[in-house]
């Protein structure tokens, strides 16, 4: 059996984006039972110089479910300003981004090989082939962020553990 795009991309974002909502939702369980305020996790980061949790959710949708968009139009554009987003709108950013790609199929995903596609960011421009942008830059994002946000919630007190990272496997049989 050939391993497909499909397989390399598609297949990795829903496995790690169901599991980033499991995670999502049971740190929020943690954080309601030990009175604390989702909207203070929503800014919450490790380091001063880093992008808070709601910057990471709404990268990890970018570098999926975005990435895939890219790869179908030729250009990615990463967006401009802070998303003003809750730990609802998060979750649901997640659960969007993970319908959206379980609706793709391996033939339309597969069939995206070969094509260009253009990072554009301010007045620079890098050209890719879309399964160079998806697997050299747009899949490193993703995970980066799928990491960072739970390492965010780890550092709070959520009681995560690394199955809760990775999500459902694919398992023989």
């Amino acid at each position: 059996m050939a391993f497909s795009l499909y397989d390399a991309t598609v297949a990795n974002y829903l496995q790690i984006l169901g599991a980033v909502g499991g995670f999502l939702e049971k740190s929020l369980a943690h954080f309601r039972e030990k009175g604390i305020d989702p909207a203070e996790i929503v800014e919450a980061r490790m380091a001063p110089d880093m992008l808070p949790l709601r910057f990471q959710i709404v990268s990890v949708a970018l570098h999926s479910r975005g990435a895939i968009e890219a790869a179908k139009t030729g250009v990615f554009v990463p967006p401009s300003g802070k998303p003003d987003l809750d730990y609802a709108a998060l979750q649901a950013l997640v659960t969007e981004a993970r319908n959206e790609l379980s609706a793709l199929t391996p033939d339309a995903v597969n069939a995206l090989a070969g094509r260009d596609v253009i990072f554009k960011h301010s007045d620079r421009t890098l050209p890719f082939t879309s399964e160079g942008f998806l697997m050299s830059f747009s899949l490193p994002n993703f995970f980066f962020h799928a990491t960072t946000a739970y390492d965010i919630l780890r550092h709070n007190g959520a009681p995560l553990g690394k199955r809760d990272f990775m999500g459902r496997m694919k398992l023989k049989g």
